[in-house]
């Protein structure tokens, strides 16, 4: 049974940092993309980043470029996403998601304007950041 769960969040101040990880049991991320959504209350699902199964190819919307770095631990069967400079706007619960149908990130649109979207997504229940003072 695949099973895929991200840890790491939690409360920390502006300009704080959190590194989340996203772990699967029965599925080997490292053959799959793998990206990280977030949601806030009352706000539509944003795509935050996406690995390939290759690490050189990976992307991340334009709200946290600069500020977020994505990472596969192959060994550790993990992805983690580390978090830098967070801002308040930042506090959503963020989840991971295998695309099981594709071993590189789907994008839709060119430039700043693409979006990542899943073929076959399996997602985790997802983790709290809280980004407060």
């Amino acid at each position: 049974q695949v099973q895929v769960v991200e840890s790491g969040g939690g409360v920390v101040q502006p300009g704080g940092s959190l590194r989340l990880s996203c772990a699967a049991s029965g599925l080997n991320l490292g053959r799959y993309a793998v990206a990280w959504f977030r949601q806030a209350p009352g706000r539509e699902r944003e795509w935050v980043s996406c690995v390939s199964s290759d690490p050189r190819d990976y992307y991340y919307g334009n709200a946290v470029k600069g500020r977020f770095t994505v990472s596969r631990d192959n060994a550790k069967n993990t992805v983690d996403l580390q978090m830098n400079s967070l801002r308040p706007e930042d506090t959503a619960v963020y989840y991971c998601a295998a695309d099981l149908y594709s071993n590189a990130c789907v994008r839709l649109g060119v430039g700043n304007g693409i979006e990542i979207q899943l073929v076959k997504g399996s997602w985790g229940q997802g983790t709290q950041v809280t980004v407060s003072s």
